[in-house]
């Protein structure tokens, strides 16, 4: 996988007009060394070569993780890089370094550092095969998490006590845990979309929602489920047959050639047909890789089209603060015919 997306990396750099590239946004790192500790690790790209660079603590851990030849710096990795880049033309992440770090490089490096945007993001858009083969590793133990979930869920339980019953599994499993901080919101708090778990008690006839994902290898599942504790309202029935009417219309609408707008708005228009298009106050879904949220987004206003190996989630939601809330989402890679859909747990109302 390594070799062609430095051919991949090296095309933009030329495009560029630098002679060298200095990596420093994490994900980016990760992408391409496979070095687990990136916020301390650079990866420095030339048309010849291609070096992780970091410090001495990881000795032994990036020559057992990086695909890339190892350069160990002492002293200031600025004035390391200075001495490697020799007087060449050096292109940089914007989005990957500190104003400080900035003039720091522009001070030590001679010819005037060259910002770039999205340089290796973009390539990051489209999944290999075996990137794809992670995510549904991913997704596999995060479906396995939602059943086991189901058996500890009952009132006065507080939303940590699941969070961490959720993150216990997920470790359990052998992944790295949870991808991201752990959504558990019952009752009114289900209004909130990133309510992450509190101390709160959840109760009988609460809804509860569920949002969270294991990372395996660095890659990240998402999925989000809500169920009823206790029997529901008639109208919190109906909110949630709403959000799932909307969420599968979404899914209907993946395809390759679609833009993230027209999906956004099969759900829009679906949830508004209930008399929600209002309590939908956030974007359809993104991208989900080496992070959480990545590209492509699935919102009102994207314009990017989607292209198989893209990872996209599907999660529309509906909100009546101080009441409750809905969210239903599925991870899914765009195909060359449509989609397929990672997260399998079912999303028929269950009722604990």
């Amino acid at each position: 996988m390594l070799a062609p997306t430095l051919t991949r990396v090296r095309e933009a750099l030329a495009e560029s007009g630098a002679e060298a590239l200095l990596v420093t946004y994490p994900a980016n790192v990760r992408y391409l060394s496979g070095f687990r500790a990136p916020d301390d690790g650079r990866v420095f790209v030339t048309h010849e070569d291609a070096v992780l660079i970091t410090d001495g603590r990881y000795i032994a851990q990036a020559a057992q993780e990086s695909q890339l030849p190892v350069d160990i710096f002492e002293g200031s990795w600025v004035e390391h890089l200075a001495a490697k880049l020799g007087g060449r033309t050096l292109a940089f992440e914007a989005e990957g370094i500190t104003y400080a770090l900035f003039e720091a490089l522009r001070e030590k490096l001679g010819p005037p550092p060259r910002p770039t945007e999205g340089l290796v993001a973009e390539l990051r858009l489209t999944k290999t095969p075996a990137e794809v083969d992670l995510l549904r590793q991913a997704a596999q133990v995060t479906d396995d998490a939602f059943t086991h979930i189901l058996g500890f869920i009952e009132p006065g339980r507080t939303e940590t006590e699941v969070a961490l019953e959720l993150e216990r599994f997920m470790r359990a499993a052998g992944t790295e845990g949870a991808g991201f901080d752990i959504i558990v919101a019952s009752g009114a708090r289900s209004a909130m979309p990133h309510g992450t778990a509190s101390n709160k008690r959840i109760g009988a006839g609460e809804l509860v929602t569920l949002d969270f994902g294991a990372k395996v290898e660095g890659y990240h599942a998402d999925m989000t489920r809500t169920v009823a504790v206790g029997t529901l309202s008639d109208a919190h029935a109906q909110l949630y047959a709403a959000v799932l009417r909307a969420q599968e219309a979404a899914l209907g609408a993946l395809a390759p050639g679609k833009k993230g707008r027209e999906v956004d708005a099969t759900a829009r228009d679906s949830l508004s047909r209930d008399g929600l298009g209002e309590r939908f106050s956030h974007g359809l879904g993104h991208g989900v890789g080496l992070e959480i949220h990545e590209g492509p987004r699935l919102s009102k206003t994207s314009e990017q089209t989607l292209e198989p190996g893209m990872s996209v989630t599907i999660e529309p939601g509906a909100y009546i603060p101080g009441d409750a809330g809905v969210r239903i989402e599925d991870l899914a890679i765009i195909t060359e015919t449509g989609f397929e859909r990672l997260s399998q747990s079912p999303k028929d109302l269950i009722t604990l």
